[in-house]
């Protein structure tokens, strides 16, 4: 079976539901559909995507031009868009290496067509599960150097980990691989923040769409980043992660980036 023949038109799927709300023209009827639907239940979920990118946005440019970070491996990348992973730290640091992961087809055939490194850095794709940790390690090398840091960048991936233990469990089990001096920059929906209402939206996506998903609490969200050192301003919305000029409208969803001592 090729990977177009995987494509699934018949029912919604996060990544190309997640491009419609962020505005791309990469989804189906279905997708829209299920989209609106659950903006109707849950009416500040673009503003969570919009910020949940954002987000993306400003952890890079913190970790190339900051951190010094020249590796980064993003899980759970989504469909391309701008502004993706390689293109904010290759404005900084040409040579950055990137490494994108999604099992999803549609997702595949977009980044390896759109995924394109800057001449002096390199981007790879690789198709693997978020849920087999040990395939992805075995799968970033040679495009990255694991004896050097690497910034993991798992934005709104664990929740399709429904399992607390288990998504916790990977996380754990990556970054013990990695060395001291790499960072962990991830972002998890919550039905704190004043996202109560999302417990129907997210219910309606479990009976209509894949993959199920999950919202977690503060406590939970903190224990991801258990034995890191957490970086100022600490576990907030993610609109709200190190913005400048005016506070954002906060959004239910918790964003934090940490350090491997």
């Amino acid at each position: 079976m090729t990977e177009i023949d995987r494509i699934r038109t018949d029912i919604a799927h996060n990544a190309r539901v997640w491009n419609y709300w962020l505005g791309g023209k990469d989804n189906y009827q279905i997708d829209r559909q299920v989209g609106d639907q659950v903006t109707g239940l849950f009416p500040s979920i673009r503003q969570v995507a919009r910020a949940d990118r954002a987000f993306l946005g400003r952890a890079v440019t913190y970790l190339a031009a900051e951190a010094g970070v020249r590796q980064f491996l993003d899980i759970g990348t989504g469909l391309p868009t701008v502004d993706n992973t390689h293109e904010v730290a290759q404005r900084i640091a040409p040579e950055s290496r990137i490494v994108y992961v999604d099992n999803d087809p549609i997702v595949l055939t977009h980044a390896r067509a759109l995924l394109t490194s800057a001449p002096e850095g390199r981007t790879a794709y690789i198709d693997a599960d978020a849920h087999r940790p040990d395939d992805i390690l075995r799968s970033v090398e040679p495009t990255l150097d694991l004896s050097q840091p690497v910034a993991v960048i798992m934005l709104g991936i664990l929740n399709f980990i429904l399992d607390t233990d288990k998504a916790t469990a990977i996380v754990r089990r990556i970054m013990d691989v990695i060395p001291p001096g790499s960072h962990l920059a991830v972002t998890h929906p919550t039905l704190e923040l004043g996202g109560e209402g999302n417990a129907e939206a997210m219910a309606f996506w479990n009976e209509n769409a894949t993959p199920p998903i999950t919202a977690r609490s503060r406590a939970e969200f903190a224990g991801f980043l258990d034995g890191l050192d957490l970086l100022d301003p600490g576990i907030v919305s993610c609109s709200r992660w190190r913005a400048e000029g005016d506070p954002e409208p906060e959004v239910a969803q918790f964003g934090a980036v940490a350090r491997k001592p």
